[in-house]
């Protein structure tokens, strides 16, 4: 009798063993579809900006009519890229969608902001500079956003990579999370030429 308590103990233990894992890659999955959404927010918002500060711009920008509709095209294309994300959080196809369309609506921000600030009467402008404002506050909250993402999808993927976790991982199909990769132009990743003479 004894022998089949001790069985019966041990069998109990692996499997709170096994239960506590389970329970932990839950916990962690839900930890970065929670920071997901914290960066859905905050592109949200972005999302709902840039159509203010092109309505703006309009009035003193009519000359440059296609670079705010190619502005409002590339918003319209990441908005879809990010909803497309936010149904599926950590799937590597909709992660890199989304990256690409963020890069192409970001090439086109910069140049935006960069006729924005070649006008002297329209970046004096109360409602642009309030705009231009929160648009950068925006962008950073995103960028922190990203980074507690990107942190969170590395604990879930590392847990579950790891012995003994990967057996429950796979077993009860705990699929790998893609991490959302910053959106960098291609000059900020060469390396800067320096010349004296």
């Amino acid at each position: 009798m004894i022998p089949f308590i001790v069985l019966v103990v041990i069998l109990a233990v692996v499997a709170f063993y096994f239960v506590g894992i389970y329970n932990k890659l839950i916990a962690l999955r839900n930890l970065y579809l929670n920071a997901y959404t914290q960066i859905d927010i905050q592109l949200k918002r972005r999302y709902d900006l840039i159509p203010n500060l092109v309505e703006a711009a309009k009035g003193y920008l009519a000359h440059e009519r296609g670079t705010l509709e190619a502005v409002i095209k590339a918003r319209n294309t990441a908005f879809d890229a990010s909803k497309a994300a936010a149904a599926s959080p950590g799937n590597a196809t909709a992660m890199s969608g989304l990256n690409q369309a963020e890069g192409a609506l970001s090439g086109l921000l910069s140049k935006l902001i960069a006729v924005v600030e070649s006008y002297p009467d329209l970046k004096a402008n109360k409602t642009i500079s309030d705009l231009m404002e929160e648009l950068t506050s925006t962008e950073n909250k995103i960028s922190f956003a990203r980074q507690a993402y990107n942190d969170a999808v590395t604990t879930y993927n590392t847990s579950r990579e790891q012995f003994p976790d990967n057996v429950i991982s796979s077993t009860f199909n705990f699929k790998t999370a893609a991490l959302l990769e910053a959106v960098e132009k291609a000059e900020e990743r060469s390396v800067p030429k320096v010349s004296f003479t």
